[in-house]
C-alpha cells in the first residue's frame, strides 16, 4: 500500500493541495512506497503565514524556557530512536545503525542549544563615559528557513533547526522530496515537546517551494545543504533578496597518507570513510594521497583485501556494511563515472558495478568500487561522485600531498594519517580546507564547534552549529544609555565621546 504524505503547517498535518507529487522509494526493493505532494507557492506561503503569527509568542518564551522545551524533545526522540532509525532506513536506505548515528548528530546539536541561556548573554560596560554604560544583545530574526538534503534527512534539518528555535525564531523546513517522512515526524515531537503550534513547519516541494522561500521577504535567512551549482544559486538568490545565507555545497575530501602512517588502521579507516553510507555524504573521503610508490603499493593492497570482503545488502541487515544508494539515478550516475575513469586511463583495481543483492534484485545497490592511477586531470578526481568509490591518487612527497589537497575546488573535508606531530602540525596550518582530521578520517566537529567547508564547499561568512550558529541566526542590538542624575552639565547636540 502507497502512503499518502502531508505538510506539516501551523501544527497540523495538512494535505498537499497543488495536484503535484513525487514518489518515495523503498530504496531495498525500487518500489514506491508513498507519495509526497510538492508544494505550490500559496502552500509555502500559508507556512509562512502561520510561522510569522507564531514567532512572537515563542520569542516572548525566556531563553529557559525554550531550553526546556528542546530538553523534552530530546527525551522524544531519544525513546522514538529504533522507530525513528528504522523509518529513515526505509526511505534512505542507509542501514539501521547508520541512521541512529544520523539522528544521533542531529541531536548532538540540540544538546547543545539548550545551552542558549549562556549562548544569548551579550556584553556590558559600565561607566563607558561619565553617566554612560553600554551594553550588547542578540535578538531573533524573526522567520527562517531550511532546505536540507536527502543523505542526512534527520541530522541537517536538526543542525538547521535547534539553533534556530533556540535563538526565538520560527522555521520553515523544505526537505527532501526523496525521505520526507523523518522530517515530518520531527515536527510532531516538537509539538508534543512544547512548542508553539506554528513555529516549526515543514513543506515538502521542488523548486517552487524553494524559490518561493528564497523571494518572500518574511524569511529573513535561509540554510541549504546540497550540492555545489544549487548552493550557489540559493546563496546568490538569496542575499540579492537581502536574507542571511550559509549554503554548503559538494565536496572531494582528500586523505593524505604518509609512510610512517600505520597502513592496517588507515585501510580500516578509509573503507568505513569511503564506503560507510554508500558513499553519500558530504564528508565521505573519496580520494586516498598515498605518498610514495612503496606506502600506495602496500596501501592499495591492503584496500583491495579489505574491499572484497564488504557486505553490501538491505538497510535491515544487520550484518550489511552498507546498503543501497537512495535512487536508481544514484546508481545510474556512479556507474557512468567509473566508466569516465576506464576510459581516462586510471586503474579499476575492484569493479562493483552490477552487484545483485538476493531477495532485492531490484534494489538501488552498487558495490564498493577501488581506483587506483588516478590523476589530476581525471574527471572522476575532480568532481564529486557521491557513491561508493574511491580513487587513489599517488604523491612523490608530503608537499605534493599538500599541493593537490590545496588545489581542488572543494576544501570541505581533509585528514592525514601520521606518527609525526611535526608534519600533522604543519599539515593543518598550511592546508586550505575547513575542516581538517589528524589521523581522524571523517573530521565532522564535535556541536559545540563550527562545521563548514571552504572554496566552493561552502558560502556564507558563517558555518553551522557551534557559535556561529548563534550569530547566524540573531541580530545584535547596542544600547547606549545615560541617566541624567549626577550630571550638571550637558551638550544634547555632542556625540557621546567615552572621555
Amino acid at each position: 500500500m502507497v502512503r499518502e504524505l502531508t505538510h506539516f503547517i501551523g501544527g497540523q498535518h495538512v494535505p498537499g493541495t497543488s495536484g503535484n507529487f513525487g514518489d518515495v522509494f523503498d530504496p531495498n526493493l525500487g518500489q514506491v512506497q508513498a507519495r509526497v505532494p510538492l508544494a505550490s507557492k500559496s502552500e509555502v506561503e500559508a507556512a509562512i503565514a502561520n510561522a510569522e503569527a507564531a514567532q512572537p509568542v515563542w520569542a516572548a518564551f525566556n531563553p529557559q524556557k525554550r531550553a526546556r522545551v528542546l530538553m523534552k524533545f530530546l527525551t522524544l526522540v531519544q525513546d522514538e530512536m529504533d522507530s525513528l532509525a528504522a523509518l529513515l532506513s526505509s526511505e534512505h536506505g542507509k542501514t539501521i545503525a547508520d541512521a541512529k548515528g544520523d539522528i544521533q548528530r542531529g541531536l548532538e546539536v540540540i544538546e547543545f542549544a539548550t545551552g542558549i541561556p549562556h549562548l544569548l548573554k551579550g556584553e556590558y560596560t559600565e561607566g563607558a563615559g561619565t553617566g554612560i554604560d553600554v551594553y550588547s544583545m542578540r535578538q531573533p530574526l524573526g522567520v527562517v528557513a531550511g532546505i536540507t538534503p536527502f543523505n542526512f534527512p534527520a541530522m541537517i534539518p536538526l543542525w538547521k533547526a535547534g539553533p534556530a528555535l533556540a535563538t526565538g525564531n520560527a522555521f520553515v523546513l523544505k526537505p527532501s522530496e526523496r525521505d520526507p517522512s523523518v522530517p515530518l515526524r520531527l515536527a510532531e515531537l516538537f509539538l508534543e515537546a512544547g512548542l508553539p503550534a506554528g513555529v516549526f513547519n515543514v513543506v515538502n516541494g521542488d523548486k517552487e517551494a524553494v524559490d518561493t522561500l528564497l523571494h518572500d521577504p518574511r524569511i529573513k535567512a535561509v540554510g541549504f545543504v546540497g550540492s555545489t551549482p544549487i548552493a550557489q544559486y540559493i546563496y546568490e538568490t538569496a542575499t540579492a533578496n537581502g536574507k542571511r545565507a550559509q549554503c554548503f555545497g559538494g565536496a572531494k575530501n582528500h586523505a593524505i597518507v604518509m609512510p610512517d602512517a600505520d597502513l592496517d588502521d588507515v585501510a580500516d579507516q578509509l573503507i568505513g570513510a569511503g564506503y560507510g553510507s554508500a558513499g553519500e555524504r558530504c564528508m565521505a573521503i573519496s580520494v586516498a594521497v598515498p605518498v610514495g610508490e612503496e606506502t600506495a603499493d602496500r596501501l592499495v593492497a591492503k584496500l583491495t583485501e579489505r574491499v572484497h570482503k564488504l557486505n553490501v545488502g538491505r538497510s535491515d541487515d544487520p550484518g550489511a556494511d552498507y546498503g543501497p544508494l537512495v535512487g536508481q539515478d544514484g546508481v545510474n550516475r556512479v556507474n557512468n563515472y567509473v566508466q569516465i575513469g576506464i576510459d581516462e586511463g586510471a586503474e579499476l583495481v575492484v569493479d562493483g558495478r552490477g552487484l545483485v543483492v538476493e531477495g532485492a534484485e531490484n534494489g538501488y545497490f552498487v558495490g564498493a568500487t577501488l581506483f587506483d592511477k588516478v590523476t589530476p586531470r581525471m574527471r572522476i578526481y575532480r568532481e564529486e561522485i557521491f557513491g561508493p568509490v574511491l580513487s587513489v591518487v599517488r604523491a612523490k612527497d608530503y608537499e605534493e600531498g599538500l599541493r593537490l589537497a590545496n588545489e581542488h575546488e572543494y576544501g570541505n573535508g581533509v585528514a592525514i594519517f601520521t606518527r609525526d606531530g611535526d608534519t600533522a602540525r604543519d599539515f593543518a596550518a598550511r592546508v586550505q580546507v575547513g575542516m581538517v582530521g589528524i589521523n581522524v578520517p571523517i573530521p565532522v566537529p564535535i556541536a559545540y564547534y563550527t562545521f563548514g567547508g571552504w572554496k566552493r564547499s561552502g558560502f556564507g561568512d558563517l558555518n553551522q552549529h557551534g557559535p556561529d550558529s548563534i550569530r547566524f541566526y540573531t541580530k545584535t542590538k547596542t544600547v547606549t544609555q545615560r541617566w541624567p542624575s549626577g550630571l550638571k552639565e550637558s551638550n544634547a547636540f555632542v556625540i557621546p565621546t567615552m572621555d
